[in-house]
């Protein structure tokens, strides 16, 4: 008994910080990979990488792999982006389409 009153409490405390992460939301996600193509060098690309990141999770514990698949391509999209200075932000805009269909 003593063993389930810890593993219920455990889960409590790290479903209810899962949960307190506010899930972003696709339409937001594609405003803000907007925005990071026109200027690859802000903040709202790292912060972007962070809020795929939580989409990415939450659509895979729906099985929704597709989607899983396209956020993970923008996400190294903005990551090349964002680090490589000469590269090319078409590689983003090409990847908006597919988040659009398979989410």
């Amino acid at each position: 008994m003593k063993r389930l009153t810890f593993l219920f409490l455990k889960f409590l405390f790290v479903s209810n910080f899962v949960m307190a992460e506010a899930i972003p939301i696709k339409s937001k996600i594609l405003k803000e990979s907007s925005d990071c193509i026109k200027d690859s060098q802000t903040q709202v690309c790292k912060e972007l990488v962070s809020e795929i990141e939580k989409l990415q999770l939450v659509v895979f514990d729906q099985n929704r792999f597709k989607c899983q698949s396209s956020l993970l391509g923008m996400q190294s999209a903005i990551i090349e982006a964002y680090f490589f200075r000469n590269y090319s932000n078409e590689r983003i805009s090409f990847m908006i389409p597919y988040v659009i269909k398979n989410c």
